[in-house]
């Protein structure tokens, strides 16, 4: 088992220096941080460096957030680059001859490392910055570490016990800024009268600071109803015993909810675009032992098997995975919950139905196939790493 926090500092940086010497590897400490001031790095003092890559796994690409962090990264291995050559003064005659004004040919980044695949926005930062590409499954990995040991506790009822009350479980937190697929998840929830579920929604974005009334402006084009339906709910929406909606990411919990909810509606991260990416929240639901629903990118679920789990397409309607219009996807994911939502007597027929899938995946998560398959791709994409060496 890799602990994801020491994932740079026990595997890849040495993997890198052993396999690529003169290579510099940077990242961004501490966990989900991706501004400038939040760039460290590995290197060397004493050889000619001649290449760096950068880890950018923590988190998804948005390239006119992020571009500052890229084109710091450029700026602190120029800098590191020039005060190299110059403390061992062994290439001081070609930085006479002009060696600085040829940087940006000499300082051309050779990788960078994400945990996003298939990614329009990927592709885009590569051609501008001529960078190559790798991936693996960074928060499959957290995901191992964050919910280990959860399968020898007494926390999470056994799902041949439970007794299904409600439809569907929601979490919401971050609902502003590129988060705004949770607005719309909710706007149709609202909508469709689906509220007697356990969900739970901010009335001011905890990230973004942005109140929510606010926060949906952007989506009146598309949905001309949208302060209506926000307006009639009485927010902010809690669980049992939480207030002011605090962050969850790394550990379970609403185990009682859990319990009574057919299935855990995941929004990820990321739902627009071409793109995968899914992180720790889509492991939420195989940890607890429950089916579920990713909104999502299109092919989400088709991505998640891709990993040795299984999904639940036998038993409802799962090709809003294949639909490629964004706004159309979760329009398709809403109408499947309201179809469920709708068949309040056959909850506990269709969660028993689901049994044998939840304890495939139940199983691939704790007792090692999905680590294998980590592993695995881990490795290859270590071996694939090429690097100019000049």
């Amino acid at each position: 088992m890799i602990r994801i926090d020491e994932i740079y500092d026990n595997t890849i940086w040495p993997w890198i220096k052993q396999y690529h010497p003169g290579v510099r590897l940077f990242y961004c400490n501490p966990f989900g941080q991706t501004d400038p001031d939040s760039l460290v790095n590995y290197g060397y003092s004493h050889i000619r460096e001649h290449n760096y890559t950068l880890l950018w796994d923590q988190e998804p690409i948005h390239l006119n957030m992020h571009l500052p962090t890229f084109e710091e990264v450029i700026l602190k291995n120029k800098k590191i680059h020039i005060a190299c050559e110059q403390r061992n003064r062994a290439n001081q005659m070609a930085l006479d001859a002009g060696y600085l004004k040829s940087l940006k040919t000499d300082f051309r980044v050779g990788a960078i490392i994400t945990s996003e695949r298939d990614s329009d926005t990927v592709d885009a930062v590569c051609k501008k910055f001529e960078w190559k590409h790798y991936y693996y499954f960074f928060h499959g990995w957290a995901a191992l570490d964050w919910y280990r040991g959860y399968d020898k506790t007494f926390l999470i009822q056994p799902w041949q016990q439970r007794k299904i009350t409600k439809t569907f479980l929601a979490p919401n937190r971050i609902v502003a800024g590129e988060r705004q697929h949770r607005l719309e998840m909710l706007y149709w929830i609202f909508r469709l009268g689906m509220t007697d579920n356990h969900i739970s929604c901010p009335n001011v974005c905890p990230a973004e600071n942005i109140a929510i009334m606010d926060a949906i402006q952007p989506l009146k084009n598309k949905y001309p109803d949208i302060e209506t339906v926000f307006d009639q709910q009485s927010l902010p929406m809690n669980f049992a015993g939480e207030t002011d909606h605090p962050m969850r990411s790394c550990w379970l919990d609403l185990f009682d909810q859990s319990a009574e909810s057919l299935l855990y509606l995941v929004t990820e991260t990321v739902a627009t675009g071409r793109r995968h990416h899914l992180t720790e929240k889509t492991f939420k639901p195989i940890a607890m032992g429950m089916p579920f629903v990713i909104v999502g990118t299109q092919g989400s679920l088709r991505y998640l098997r891709s990993y040795g789990f299984r999904t639940f397409g036998d038993l409802w309607d799962e090709s809003y995975d294949d639909e490629p219009d964004d706004t159309k996807r979760i329009e398709k994911i809403a109408q499947v919950l309201n179809l469920l939502d709708g068949l309040e007597e056959h909850r506990q027929d269709l969660f028993e139905s689901a049994w044998e899938i939840v304890e495939h995946n139940w199983n691939h998560f704790y007792n090692g196939g999905f680590e294998a398959v980590l592993w695995q791709e881990l490795k290859d994409m270590l071996n694939e790493l090429e690097f100019d060496s000049r």
